[in-house]
């Protein structure tokens, strides 16, 4: 059988409904945070069927453990520590650790 999850249409729309689940996350948190943490469940699963990378972003606006949508000052704490951006999941504790970039000139 042949694999249609592969193909370049799909794949562009499997981009494209990522970026919508993302927004709706951001929307549905202030009135229900499980909706969000399931978009984000959704959108990880569609980039996961398709292998497609969900982008920078994106990709920072969640826990990689416990797959939470991460909302700085209400579910997450944000840090800078000898040159590293590190933002906790107070949902589970882990710790995500980004380089502070220098901006592009």
């Amino acid at each position: 059988m042949a694999d249609t999850t592969r193909k370049s249409g799909s794949r562009r729309l499997a981009r494209e409904r990522i970026a919508v689940l993302f927004a709706r996350a951001a929307e549905f948190y202030p009135e229900n945070p499980v909706w969000s943490n399931r978009c984000v469940e959704l959108a990880r699963k569609i980039g996961m069927r398709h292998r497609i990378r969900i982008e920078r972003p994106l990709k920072r606006r969640f826990c990689r453990r416990c797959s939470v949508y991460l909302v700085p000052g209400s579910n997450a704490r944000v840090r800078i520590h000898r040159g590293r951006v590190v933002v906790t999941c107070l949902a589970c504790g882990h710790r995500s650790r980004y380089p502070v970039g220098r901006p592009q000139p």
